[in-house]
């Protein structure tokens, strides 16, 4: 069953955070991930979340999900990520 990383983003260092655009698709690609949208136009429909940059990448499952997000290869994009963003993300098992 597939499994979705969702992340709603704020940038708060651009020039830092386009080192993570760099070098985070090859850790998603190496665990069978790929990415269902990716930074796009945002417009909220109902409610008042405005997310400023949204992401959703798909896994076949929850396991290939979180061996990403632990794995060595991704240790150091994160650490970009959490230098240069504030991040919301979640991981939703699919239907």
């Amino acid at each position: 069953m597939a499994a979705y990383v969702i992340a709603d983003l704020k940038v708060t260092d651009p020039d830092t955070y386009a080192r993570y655009i760099k070098a985070v698709p090859e850790t998603i690609a190496a665990h069978g991930g790929r990415y269902i949208a990716r930074g796009g136009a945002v417009e909220t429909l109902d409610g008042d979340w405005a997310p400023s940059r949204f992401v959703i990448v798909e896994f076949d499952g929850m396991e290939q999900a979180k061996a990403w997000w632990h794995s060595d290869a991704y240790h150091g994009p994160k650490a970009i990520r959490q230098a240069s963003a504030e991040s919301r993300i979640i991981l939703v098992e699919g239907v």
